[in-house]
């Protein structure tokens, strides 16, 4: 059993939790990501390390209740059990000996792009971020990822917050004042990351993306995270989630994405219907 020691709502649909794993804090690493239950009978979910504290044995979980699952883990608070908490899994991303990177993260996105910048940054990476929302009711981490970055662009869709337009606006209008990246590291939904790997291919800039958004069982048995890089098949929760974004097929990892969309949402009604009826 994982303890929740700490319970931040971030936006209404985006929750923070800090859980005692000392185990996993240990060996954890950006870009990699944990296998928890909520409850014995519970479905086991991949969520990535949004960050850690090794000396407190913490690991830091980011979630958006999007289905029966995330709907249950949000119920619970501080002082409450997870009763799986199993990683760190996945492969780490690759950080060392970047000189400076840009990093584009994208909704919840960010919340896998925060500790990859912060990792760069403490390791001397010049750090230019550029993070996106629909609105600024939904802004998360602001303020950690000001904190790592030499260089920070807000975008919303609606202009309510920062600057009106897309991410690849932001990082457009970066590369055209001559800033020259040894990578961009883009995460968020499929389309974003799609349409930043178009902009930095013309421009010929390494760009990794990490594709935890096909992640479903992540160990790689149920074959929902396949998708093809460069021609091969791969699978994100064990080859990475990390890979050469120009390689990627966005199309294909789109298509199947929306597989289970309606499942999701009609699970996710289900359990708040129940929980409804508890309380009643």
């Amino acid at each position: 059993m994982y303890k929740i020691l700490r319970k931040k709502v971030l936006n209404p649909t985006v929750t923070l939790m800090d859980v005692y794993a000392p185990m996993v804090a240990k060996k954890a690493e950006p870009g990699q990501f944990i296998i928890l239950r909520v409850d014995e009978n519970g479905e086991r979910i991949p969520l990535t390390v949004a960050d850690f504290d090794r000396e407190a044995g913490t690991i830091t979980i980011i979630f958006q209740i999007v289905g029966s699952t995330t709907e249950k883990l949000n119920r619970l608070e501080e002082g409450d059990y997870i009763h799986d908490f199993v990683g760190p899994l996945g492969v780490p991303s690759h950080t060392e000996g970047l000189k400076k990177v840009a990093v584009v993260g994208g909704g919840v996105g960010c919340a896998i792009a925060y500790p990859i910048a912060k990792k760069l940054h403490n390791l001397g990476c010049e750090v230019h971020s550029v993070i996106g929302f629909r609105n600024k009711d939904l802004v998360i981490l602001e303020d950690e990822f000001a904190a790592v970055s030499t260089v920070l662009e807000v975008m919303t869709d609606d202009g309510s917050h920062g600057t009106q337009g897309l991410v690849t606006n932001a990082l457009l209008g970066l590369i055209e004042e001559g800033h020259e990246y040894d990578e961009v590291i883009a995460i968020g939904p499929l389309v974003m990351m799609k349409f930043v790997c178009k902009l930095t291919k013309n421009y010929g800039i390494p760009t990794v993306v990490s594709m935890n958004p096909i992640m479903i069982d992540g160990t790689g048995m149920c074959g929902g995270c396949r998708l093809t890089v460069g021609g091969q098949t791969k699978f994100a929760c064990v080859d990475g989630p990390d890979f050469d974004g120009h390689l990627v097929d966005f199309d294909e990892a789109i298509e199947r994405s929306t597989m289970y969309k309606g499942f999701e949402r009609q699970k996710h009604e289900e359990t708040c219907n129940l929980f409804k009826k508890e309380v009643q």
